[in-house]
């Protein structure tokens, strides 16, 4: 997702300012993990889970039943939508890029429903970063719907919080502490220097060309001390136990993202690339930490098998989202070629019987003080 016009908010306390106060008093958290636990030493660290998931072979199970209902999807209302009219779908029309992702009501709720999957992830949690106790000033980049920047507002009341996206498509009520604005993230910002405690980013999928340049500005916008977490998923999907057939349908959907977003200049791989760019940037205590999405409720462990029916829901019902504009307009693909393509990967990612799972990174860093 991308970004709403700029405004210079003063400081008080009935809106986020747009020029730092005084820094809070330091703290940490220790993060959770999906599987293995990461470490945020005074190093640079990576963290993978490693451990192979244990697989349940029965199939009369809640968590499989669930993952075919309508409960999974928590939509986010919203009164503004606007933007291009596109094959039926809606697309952001602000920014410097053309976007892929649209920005109608299925797109607000697959940002829902993958809310409420990250969130499980992380057993509750937002996000890993050991930001301080009590922020002042967060920025949530491509914020989507809001659900996150909403979420944080209100775990941190005493915050200013801006969410930043190219669509006007978040809900008019919010938390006194949160603003939305509409702009682009890719373009010059224009917020303060030394301003936030923390900047988080999540899924900006094919949304960035220029990642180092990104990642240099939020330096710049970080208070010290300040903390940049960077999120998202690398579709490529994988088995630890041989159950993936390298012909199934849904690997080539895999294929087809990245060569998409290759096309674009905005590689879907580039998220192997996090930790180097904020440890070039000049960030420390760089942190990365991977971990796996199960693809349907395959997993023997309730949570994870929970996490694979969020995924198994999303992919369902709302994969079609990420090609519906660029595989005929960055590819010149066959659009009923594609659709068949789809119908075969829908069936096949039912299969409990492929234990398969995508990586998902995690990487942060803090501005040195």
């Amino acid at each position: 997702m991308g970004n709403a016009d700029r405004h210079d908010h003063a400081s008080s306390s009935s809106g986020p300012p747009r020029r730092s106060p005084t820094r809070s008093p330091t703290g940490a958290s220790d993060p959770p993990a999906l599987g293995e636990a990461s470490g945020s030493g005074p190093g640079p660290t990576t963290t993978n889970t490693n451990d192979q998931i244990e697989a349940d072979y029965s199939t009369d199970d809640d968590g499989f039943d669930a993952s075919t209902t309508n409960s999974y999807l928590t939509s986010i209302a919203s009164d503004v939508r606007r933007g291009v009219e596109e094959n039926g779908h809606l697309y952001a029309a602000h920014g410097m890029h053309k976007t892929y992702l649209p920005i109608g009501g299925r797109e607000l709720d697959r940002n829902a429903l993958q809310h409420c999957k990250f969130t499980l992830m992380l057993e509750g949690k937002l996000f890993l970063a050991p930001i301080v106790a009590k922020p002042q000033n967060i920025l949530d980049l491509g914020t989507g719907s809001g659900i996150w920047a909403i979420d944080v507002a209100e775990m941190y009341p005493s915050a200013a919080v801006v969410g930043v996206d190219l669509a006007p498509v978040q809900p008019s009520i919010a938390p006194p502490n949160l603003a939305f604005e509409i702009d682009d993230i890719e373009k010059d910002w224009l917020w303060g220097e030394d301003q936030f405690d923390f900047i988080h980013g999540r899924e900006l999928i094919m949304a960035i060309r220029d990642w180092p340049r990104l990642v240099r500005q939020a330096y710049t916008c970080l208070k010290p001390g300040g903390y940049i977490q960077l999120s998202g998923s690398l579709p490529d999907f994988q088995a630890d136990d041989g159950t993936l057939p390298p012909d199934v349908a849904y690997l080539e959907m895999g294929r087809i993202y990245f060569d998409m977003s290759a096309r674009i200049g905005a590689s879907g791989r580039e998220v192997q690339n996090w930790k180097r760019y904020l440890e070039d940037a000049g960030y420390v205590d760089v942190v990365q930490h991977v971990v796996k999405i199960p693809t349907n409720p395959w997993p023997k462990d309730e949570r994870l098998k929970k996490i694979g029916a969020f995924e198994l829901a999303h992919f369902r019902d709302g994969i079609a989202n990420v090609f519906a504009r660029g595989y005929e307009d960055i590819l010149g693909g066959d659009p009923v070629y594609l659709q068949v393509l789809l119908a075969k990967a829908r069936q096949e990612v039912m299969n409990r019987g492929m234990h398969s799972w995508v990586p998902f990174y995690y990487v942060w860093g803090r501005k040195p003080e």
